[in-house]
């Protein structure tokens, strides 16, 4: 059985994955669940899975294993709230130039905000990467246009 102590670098594996997934433009794989998209990354006995369904309006799953026991997890639905303000690809456009900037500080997790054009980012969260819940927002003119919940944390048996 592993350990907290047998998995560290859990974090950092986490934010790597994210930047070089999604966030990094990686291609879909076929999923085994009609409908979804995954996307995979791996690195020295890490794997990593986000596996998400819909576009604009979407739901998934994050995992990463370790030696192929999973340890950590986190689900997310995302949704634009105000079609007339914000559409799928310009939320996209913000995620992908916002996320990456805090990617890059070592974290994934709240208390972060950034302006991109019209639009403000804002991220926060409680607690941390081993038990979480947070909500994403995109802002125009100070009011959520775009929402994302999420929660997770670790999951070894």
């Amino acid at each position: 059985m592993e350990t907290i102590k047998e998995i560290d670098g859990l974090l950092t594996f986490i934010v790597e994955a994210k930047a070089a997934a999604y966030m990094g433009g990686k291609p879909g794989e076929t999923s085994c669940r009609p409908g979804s998209r995954d996307i995979p990354y791996r690195r020295d006995g890490w794997s990593y899975l986000d596996s998400y369904f819909g576009g604009t309006d979407f739901l998934g799953e994050e995992v990463v294993w370790r030696h192929e026991k999973p340890v950590w997890a986190m689900n997310y639905y995302g949704r634009v709230l105000d079609g007339s303000a914000i559409d799928g690809s310009r939320a996209a456009d913000v995620l992908r130039t916002a996320l990456p900037l805090m990617y890059a500080e070592g974290r994934f997790l709240g208390g972060f905000a950034h302006d991109v054009g019209p639009y403000r980012y804002v991220d926060e969260s409680e607690g941390d990467y081993t038990s979480f819940t947070g909500v994403e927002r995109i802002l125009a003119d100070g009011r959520a246009v775009y929402r994302l919940d999420y929660h997770g944390g670790l999951v070894i048996a």
